[in-house]
């Protein structure tokens, strides 16, 4: 059984608090965790502030950043099976993450050395003849990072990394239901040598830890990913302060009539089902050509039908047991609502416990939650078009904006979609799910607000600040 403590101020800490994390599948014991109360939470704003009143180049982030990718590496297996083990990734999707982590913290190092500024003419005004100067980023502060389950390592990196390279100091809250990867993290920073304060973990629910560090007026950057109500949230009680939001979708992909089928249908059926469904990036309404319509469908059905659901440690499985009973009893509801109100279930459609089998939808009725909301579950909805002009309107018939993919050989259709679907990314023949960590990574309307990827979260998480000298 694993046991994770606090990190405050370079230091780990224990509470009488405390928490069992579960597997998802069996609910066996993973181990447990240290519950923060508002006072280790001030130790962690606190230290983080004090952090920043001391000097930390360039050249030593550099180092301690390369240091603990290094670290993470060589524990690359342990990390994997914990994530497997509290997560809700099978055991081949959780090798991926430790390795990805890893070169995020790689990229943000590099990152570190070319976040320069530029020289300014001021000589461009009258008057200003006699002065000279420039521009350079400074950090923004303490920065507020909170942590999803789904890819806990993963989206650790993505906000410590360009946080630590940018010169800040950071207090993080990760998903208490995925604590252990993260805490493992923070463990190769101490090792690698990172200063005291400059990343402070902090476990705990939402109330108690969360929100004071979303208020508090110490904090200069809230890195959040999560649902769209906590993103609302969030940006209500913030204040002042810098937001990076990646919150929901119900991507959308197009399969026109000139599709390379064998490449569009795992495609989909991997963006849809990984995670078990439960992933941002993931497909969930598919619009089809009519022309194609049929022959996709039948051939993603056959697909689907060969998928095996199950533990996550069983690396024979292709999809996994959602994180908690409660999320598969909704995606099954929603299931039912959907065929309740004229929906075919073409494949899968059923829960035992946690599990719900991948699922295939058609003619979903406007309006009902799994054709408008994020189901975040592994059910996909296809939907018969007559052309391309037809498949954008209804793909971008949405609240959310995060990604939409488009499967076609024409240039002129993928120019068209890339031009005119309303998203963050458009990813022409490959799925939704698709992400480089050095893309800027955000969404539009209710899918987020700013972005993620190694520069343009240190070009957030900075500050520009400029020098004029009057000779």
């Amino acid at each position: 059984m694993e046991h994770g403590r606090l990190l405050v101020d370079g230091r780990w800490i224990d509470a009488p608090g405390r928490e069992t994390v579960f597997n998802a599948f069996d609910r066996t014991g993973v181990g447990t965790i240290v519950l923060a109360d508002p006072e280790h939470v001030e130790a962690a704003l606190a230290a983080a502030e004090g952090a920043l009143r001391r000097p930390w180049p360039i050249h030593e982030r550099y180092r301690v950043l390369m240091d603990a990718a290094a670290r993470i590496d060589e524990a690359a297996d342990e990390i994997a099976g914990l994530i497997a083990r509290e997560g809700s990734k099978t055991s081949r999707e959780a090798r991926r993450e430790p390795p990805r982590a890893a070169e995020i913290l790689r990229l943000s190092a590099e990152e570190a050395r070319r976040a320069t500024g530029e020289s300014l003419p001021f000589d461009i005004r009258p008057g200003s003849e006699n002065r000279i100067g420039y521009w350079t980023r400074v950090p923004a502060g303490v920065v507020t990072a909170i942590l999803p389950f789904n890819d806990p390592l993963a989206v650790a990196t993505h906000k410590v990394g360009p946080a630590l390279a940018g010169g800040n100091a950071v207090v993080l809250k990760p998903d208490s239901r995925t604590p252990f990867s993260v805490l493992r993290m923070a463990e190769a920073f101490v090792q690698a040598g990172l200063p005291a304060g400059r990343l402070n973990v902090v476990t705990g629910d939402g109330p108690t830890v969360g929100a004071p560090l979303v208020r508090d007026p110490r904090v200069r950057v809230v890195s959040f990913t999560g649902g769209i109500r906590t993103g609302r949230q969030i940006s209500a009680a913030a204040g002042i302060k810098k937001l990076i939001l990646e919150l929901g979708a119900n991507s959308a992909v197009l399969v026109m009539e000139d599709a390379d089928l064998d490449r569009a249908v795992p495609a989909v059926a991997d963006g849809a089902f990984a995670q078990g469904g439960q992933n941002c990036l993931g497909v969930q309404r598919v619009f089809v050509h009519e022309a194609v319509y049929d022959l996709f469908r039948s051939r993603l059905v056959e697909h689907v039908r060969t998928l095996r659901a199950g533990h996550s440690l069983d690396d024979s499985v292709d999809v996994c047991a959602m994180i908690r009973v409660g999320e598969a009893e909704r995606v099954e509801a929603w299931i039912r609502e959907a065929a309740d109100a004229g929906a075919r279930v073409l494949a899968g459609g059923r829960r035992e416990g946690p599990t719900v089998w991948p699922t295939v939808l058609e003619d979903v009725p406007a309006g009902v939650r799994m054709d408008c909301d994020e189901i975040y579950g592994p059910v996909v909805s296809l939907y018969r078009i007559p052309d391309l002009d037809e498949g954008i309107r209804r793909a971008n018939a949405t609240d959310f904006g995060l990604h939409a993919a488009i499967f076609t050989r024409s240039l002129d259709y993928a120019f068209r979609a890339a031009r005119d679907l309303q998203v963050g990314g458009v990813i022409v023949n490959d799925s939704t799910d698709y992400r480089l960590d050095t893309m800027p990574f955000g969404g539009v309307k209710s899918s987020g607000l700013g972005r993620e990827g190694v520069r343009h979260a240190l070009e957030s998480m900075t500050e520009p600040k400029v020098v004029c000298l009057n000779l």
